[in-house]
């Protein structure tokens, strides 16, 4: 079931995010394709802001395979509820700015920047352009639970809700794009290497005001109701549905 209390309340903490890449470089060991924990990040935050809550047993094979046991990563999956109601509260907090300390703030990283801040001498030989932008795998995650749950995602039926919809998650398929803007700014190290353009952090922003669009969105809906389809009316020399053995001309269709 989706998180709803959880052994420890508080917020996770720089070694709580630490133990988290631990375990999921471990399972990298096994699974190439294990995600970094950035894009757990934005996975999470996209099931916090669904239409339907996604039971936990429906969500980790997306995230880590078939192959992932819970209970044998009952630490990771421990903090994973921790971050989960933090990120509840902070989406549901009534804030006008994400400077607000109750705003969400999700765990992103400046990997362009770590590495740039680096001793040139130190520094991979990968091209700097290639590593991933500010926030880009954060946006991935969080479309990557989009488009595993089309249906508890598509446009509901009031034109202005499905607008809301359409902009929010646009606003979030953005930051999925690599910074192609004047790097600036270093988001890893105050005095680092310019690293992150304007319109990147411009993008942040809006991707962050979407989560919290798409949280009152779906809450202020509801839950999706499925449409029942009305039975096709049977022939008048067919048998009637009722079971009485007529034909139904001579029964409920008189």
């Amino acid at each position: 079931m989706t998180p709803s209390t959880t052994p420890d309340e508080t917020p996770l903490g720089p070694d709580d995010f630490d133990a988290q890449d631990a375990v999921l470089d471990a399972l990298r060991e096994q699974d190439e394709l294990t995600p970094d924990w950035e894009f757990c990040e934005g996975f999470l935050a996209a099931l916090v802001c669904c239409r339907r809550p996604i039971d936990a047993a429906e969500y980790w094979p997306v995230l880590f395979g078939p192959g992932f046991q819970p209970m044998a990563q009952m630490e990771f999956v421990w903090r994973w509820h921790r971050r989960w109601r933090e990120v509840v509260t902070a989406l549901d907090a009534d804030v006008d700015t994400l400077e607000d300390d109750r705003a969400y703030q999700p765990e992103v990283l400046d990997v362009r920047g770590a590495m740039l801040a680096l001793p040139e001498a130190d520094r991979a030989e990968a091209d700097i352009g290639e590593l991933p932008s500010f926030a880009e795998a954060w946006a991935h995650g969080f479309m990557h639970a989009v488009h595993n749950w089309p249906d508890d995602w598509a446009p509901p039926r009031d034109r202005e809700a499905a607008e809301m919809l359409q902009d929010a998650l646009e606003a979030i398929e953005l930051l999925a794009e690599p910074d192609t803007g004047k790097p600036l700014l270093n988001m890893h190290t105050e005095d680092g290497p310019p690293s992150v353009s304007d319109e990147r952090l411009e993008a942040f922003g809006e991707a962050l005001w979407a989560t919290y669009d798409l949280r009152q969105l779906w809450k202020s809906l509801g839950p999706r109701v499925e449409t029942l389809r009305k039975a096709p009316e049977p022939g008048r020399n067919d048998p009637c549905p009722c079971g009485s053995g007529k034909k139904y001309k001579k029964c409920h269709g008189a």
